[in-house]
């Protein structure tokens, strides 16, 4: 009988094959067997994150459609309003046509008065207008990215992503109140920002005389000019005081002042999103998305007024003739959005669209 060293001494060679061969085959299980949990869960994180990018441009989408189909309609509508209270002028007007009638009713001093008044106000308006349009168009399309990104963050934290900052949800009363601060240039900077305007166009026209010949060129420089006065007037950035408060306690003090029992202490989501808009907007990078802007409104306004002139305005007209022109031009400047074409050209600058592109996506690394 063999004794136990004999048979591990005859049949040793077999037990370690065999052994060896029963070791790999279960390291090899456990090998494909972590793989494929590997696999499931990587499998798993891409459905969450198809599942998280889908509801993130779920929201996003419902947020533009938002702006788009209310929002911006709104906003040119009350800015159409206001601008039209603000720089009423139906009085100088109905005062020359009336001295036009009955020419001895004023008297040569009076009426070049009041065409010099005219003259400084038509551009005023249709100025005041162009800016409003191209900058509430731009401010709005801010607000989406700005929102957007609060929105993404969470939807992620929802559905249970951890590499995300702590934050409290934004909510649906604060969505709203944060796209209705766009009308805060109509409630409350529209007669700072006239008077600016005002005292740039002053500067622009300074010695232009009603017979003195304008034509393309010429309008097209003199538009420019009284935007490059306007926004270089006061501190680096001050126009966006006319869009916006300074100060984040601006509608907790208008809130206040209704209600007593409001307090003024600690920041809310809703001023977290004005304070990043004011970033935002005295940004460098969007300093020249509006510079872009308004030259490509310009152009689609001379082009406007060419067009309408029957072609005339490429070789010049007296002052005289151009300013009722500029007049008739303010209220279509303000027309909704879908038939706007300041912003639709606006909307077609690679640039300005690659900007957008880049701020959502980086406030979606963020």
């Amino acid at each position: 009988m063999l004794s136990l060293s004999d048979f591990w001494r005859r049949h040793r060679r077999k037990i370690f094959i065999t052994t060896g061969v029963l070791g790999g085959g279960y390291l090899l299980y456990k090998l494909y067997d972590s793989q494929r949990r590997i696999a499931d869960l990587d499998r798993q994180q891409c459905e969450h994150d198809e599942l998280l990018k889908a509801q993130m441009q779920a929201h996003y989408e419902e947020v533009q459609r938002i702006a788009d189909a209310t929002t911006l309609p709104h906003a040119m509508h009350y800015l159409s309003i206001r601008i039209a209270e603000e720089l009423d002028l139906s009085p100088l007007t109905d005062k020359l046509l009336r001295g036009k009638e009955q020419p001895y009713t004023l008297s040569s001093s009076e009426k070049l008065e009041l065409w010099d008044r005219l003259k400084i106000l038509s551009f005023t308006k249709l100025v005041v207008a162009l800016w409003a349009v191209t900058m509430v168009s731009l401010y709005i399309r801010v607000q989406v990215n700005i929102l957007g990104r609060h929105l993404y963050i969470d939807t992620a934290r929802g559905l249970g992503s951890s590499d995300l900052p702590d934050a409290d949800l934004i909510d649906r009363d604060d969505q709203q109140k944060f796209l209705a601060s766009v009308d805060y240039l109509a409630n409350y900077g529209m007669q700072a920002m006239i008077s600016n305007v005002q005292a740039a166009a002053d500067e622009a026209l300074k010695g232009k005389q009603l017979r003195d010949i304008f034509n393309t060129v010429v309008l097209h420089e003199t538009f420019m000019q009284i935007l490059e006065v306007f926004m270089s007037m006061g501190s680096p950035h001050q126009w966006v005081d006319f869009l916006m408060p300074q100060d984040i306690r601006f509608y907790k003090l208008v809130t206040a002042s209704g209600h007593d029992e409001t307090t003024l202490s600690g920041a809310t989501k809703f001023d977290e999103l004005m304070v990043e808009t004011r970033a935002v907007l005295s940004s460098a990078e969007y300093t020249s998305v509006v510079d872009m802007s308004f030259k490509a409104a310009v152009d689609a306004l001379i082009d406007e007024m060419r067009v309408q002139s029957g072609g005339s305005l490429i070789s010049g007209m007296p002052l005289a003739k151009l300013v009722p022109r500029v007049v008739q031009m303010s209220p279509s400047l303000l027309a909704e959005p879908s038939n706007n074409r300041i912003i639709q050209v606006i909307r077609t600058i690679p640039e300005v669209e690659l900007f957008f592109t880049l701020l959502y996506a980086n406030m979606s690394d963020s």
